[in-house]
């Protein structure tokens, strides 16, 4: 079933009193000898779950996860590191583990201590038999200005790769985005996990963008608890890559105040790297976000985008720009071609396709609009 764990997981979710009624607070456990590959913000300004997930990735022996909801204990100084050491201390004690098995992820307003005497509380409630929750209630528990939760889970042969992710603003990822926890339940050896992570990590989470700030928390995190045994490895980067796509489009369709998915391909650049910068330029530019919004055939801010990244090998002469398979520079537009762009514009997903010269490089980045509501969400984010 779509909502069920691989193999080797189990998971519970609640409220403990963070800021509402609403879940908030999460933990997933594998078996014993379960493996995990990290990755976390570069932020200078990590918050405590970044740097205390850090130092147990370090240790090697973490095979589960807490994430807190509605607060991310950033900026809380040495009391924030305290109170996150002592949740993982009364989870791990409760479920009869270490605390450096355990990693968090925490997310929420900047600034604000934990409500400790609350959250105290609730955690005592948390006992092994009640390790039931699923997928869904946990990847709900993760959210807080999301509109939905987000899962995807795929097959790899005899063994399934799940995830959940939140996220819908504060999204330009260095290193990997937001929150976001895979699990699964093949047999992989340590160096290969990392090394399929970090790629399939590069080609989705890394190439999604909201609204170009990097958060104080982002983390991403596979645990692998072997249970189904040994996989082909070429199969399992193929699931994998799917269920970190699937995710990242559905964190760039609830980007705050979205209603379109903005997906921008950039190919014939010099190599990978240029043509990624490229369609960040396009993907993060707020002309073209709310061009899109709009459905204003103002294709020329696409242009604009191109020519702002400063390179010698970028020129108009070497470059196509097309909305979905209708191209509109250079190729002169009437006014009629002008209307058929816009209503390809109203569609929820607008692809852009930019040729940029005759090059071996291509990247694929994600996004959304730009609207009034992501205005009002985030001047009204603390009340």
């Amino acid at each position: 079933m779509s909502n069920t764990w691989p193999n080797g997981f189990r998971a519970y979710a609640a409220n403990i009193g963070v800021k509402d009624t609403t879940l908030d607070f999460s933990v997933v456990i594998g078996d014993p000898g379960t493996r995990c590959s990290a990755m976390f913000t570069q932020s200078r300004f990590a918050g405590c779950s970044v740097l205390i997930s850090r130092e147990h990735v370090a240790v090697g022996k973490a095979r589960g996860v807490v994430t807190i909801s509605k607060n991310s204990n950033v900026a809380s100084g040495a009391q924030g590191d305290a109170n996150a050491r002592a949740v993982l201390a009364q989870v791990a004690a409760k479920l009869g583990m270490r605390s450096d098995e355990l990693l968090i992820g925490s997310t929420g307003v900047i600034g604000r201590q934990y409500p400790m005497d609350r959250m105290t509380e609730g955690i005592d409630l948390l006992d092994a038999s009640s390790m039931n929750a699923t997928l869904a209630q946990v990847a709900k528990a993760m959210m807080t200005t999301d509109t939905v939760h987000k899962t995807s889970r795929r097959s790899a042969g005899d063994a399934t790769v799940a995830g959940i992710a939140k996220g819908v603003g504060m999204i330009e990822p260095d290193m990997a985005t937001l929150l976001t926890w895979i699990f699964t339940d093949a047999e992989i050896a340590q160096p290969d996990l990392d090394t399929i992570f970090r790629r399939v990590i590069e080609r989705t989470f890394n190439s999604l963008s909201i609204d170009s700030d990097t958060s104080t928390s982002d983390s991403a995190v596979i645990f692998a608890s072997g249970a189904a045994g040994p996989v082909d490895l070429e199969t399992f980067e193929t699931a994998l890559s799917v269920v970190c796509l699937d995710l990242t489009k559905q964190i760039a369709r609830d980007g705050e105040g979205a209603t379109k998915l903005i997906e921008v391909r950039v190919d014939g650049a010099l190599d990978d790297a240029q043509a990624k910068r490229v369609a960040k330029s396009i993907v993060n530019s707020p002309l073209v976000k709310t061009a899109i919004h709009g459905a204003d055939p103002n294709w020329g801010r696409i242009a604009m985008a191109v020519g702002k990244v400063y390179d010698p090998n970028l020129g108009p002469e070497s470059t196509i720009i097309r909305f979905g398979s209708m191209e509109v520079y250079p190729t002169p537009l009437d006014e009629a071609d002008l209307d058929q762009l816009s209503s390809i514009m109203k569609h929820d997903h607008v692809p852009v396709h930019v040729t940029v010269g005759h090059g071996p490089g291509e990247w694929v980045v994600y996004g959304c609009d730009l609207s009034r509501e992501y205005i009002s969400i985030n001047a009204d984010y603390t009340t």
